[in-house]
């Protein structure tokens, strides 16, 4: 199966100026697509950095950006009211595990009040087809591996978790109550080129670039299900033109409601990780190893079998191959010889 056709396609797409947003939103141009992006650009990460991936997108004819909030309910909806989009790709949200346990009320905002108003948009505007956002961190203290959709996610260690489960729970009402076709994407790890600061992988090219040590926790005993980020856009592209009524089985379709994993369904460990960025840079790392932080957990994997039965892709980068193409990204953007 090869990815849709999307030339006479309209996609509104929230968080647009963000690592997926802006990487999605280049795939959707490619093939075609009208590109709606809305961001409110804040200041979580380096703003410039979100600054400069919106205007490689803004390059682009078929591309319009509104700075915009998703917690405007009238503002969102005069947004879609305008631009009368097919399908919409909910991206925006406040990401980051340990920021919830020191921010926790910008989650409830942005990651609660702010799907809200996303799904009651396209409540109002009859929209296509609602692709979101959720995370592997709904799996929270789950020890079986790996992860399936159907698992319990009842235990979450983290707030962050805690509101893409939620969000999941939003979208079934929704999409039982207003028959809004929905499909909510479980990222394992995104990583790569114009990836966020605040992700390890980042932060240990930097570190190691600048001669500090890198905090490796758990004393380095981790396993993530590293998911490189032109496998999630090529995934994420053939999803939009799969909604569930199409796509689903069984009662999920009745529904119009489905959630799939997107990792690349092979965990690495720690080390070999930190291996890869050392290999990449020519250069070793100091490690300073520490326990086990508070929200984190031990290990991710992502069953991703739901996924290529409906797309006929899975996820297949490997992290040597990932982490160095992130390497030398990162080294031309930060002017680093």
């Amino acid at each position: 199966m090869t990815a849709p056709d999307l030339t006479s396609q309209t996609v509104l797409l929230t968080g647009a100026a963000g690592f997926i947003g802006y990487h999605l939103a280049q795939r959707l141009l490619a093939a075609g697509a009208t590109v709606h992006g809305i961001d409110n650009l804040n200041s979580y990460y380096d703003v410039d950095l979100k600054r400069a991936r919106l205007a490689k997108l803004l390059t682009h004819e078929r591309f319009a950006f509104a700075a915009r909030d998703i917690t405007d309910y009238d503002g969102l909806k005069a947004l879609f009211a305008d631009c009368r989009p097919h399908s919409v790709v909910h991206l925006a949200a406040q990401a980051g595990v340990r920021h919830s346990l020191e921010a926790p009320r910008a989650y409830v905002s942005a990651n609660l009040d702010g799907f809200l108003g996303v799904l009651e948009a396209c409540r109002a505007h009859a929209v296509g087809h609602l692709v979101y956002a959720s995370s592997s961190s709904v799996y929270g203290a789950n020890h079986k591996v790996p992860f399936h959709e159907s698992d319990p996610v009842l235990a979450p260690v983290s707030l962050y978790g805690a509101t893409k489960r939620a969000n999941e729970l939003m979208a079934e009402a929704y999409a039982r109550l207003f028959a809004i076709p929905c499909s909510g994407v479980r990222f394992f790890t995104v990583y790569g080129p114009w990836g966020r600061p605040d992700m390890a992988y980042y932060g240990f090219t930097r570190a190691i670039l600048e001669g500090r040590p890198i905090d490796v926790f758990n004393h380095g005993r981790m396993q993530r299900d590293f998911t490189y980020i032109d496998d999630v856009t090529e995934a994420l592209l053939r999803l939009i033109g799969l909604p569930p009524a199409a796509a689903g089985d069984g009662g999920e379709t009745a529904v119009r409601h489905t959630i799939y994993n997107l990792g690349n369904h092979t965990p690495v460990e720690l080390e070999r990780f930190i291996a890869a960025i050392e290999t990449a840079l020519g250069r070793k790392a100091h490690r300073r190893y520490l326990p086990m932080q508070p929200g984190d957990v031990p290990a991710t994997w992502a069953d991703v079998e739901r996924l290529t039965q409906v797309t006929g892709f899975a996820p297949h980068t490997s992290i040597e191959d990932g982490i160095a193409r992130f390497v030398a990204w990162y080294r031309a953007y930060h002017r680093i010889a």
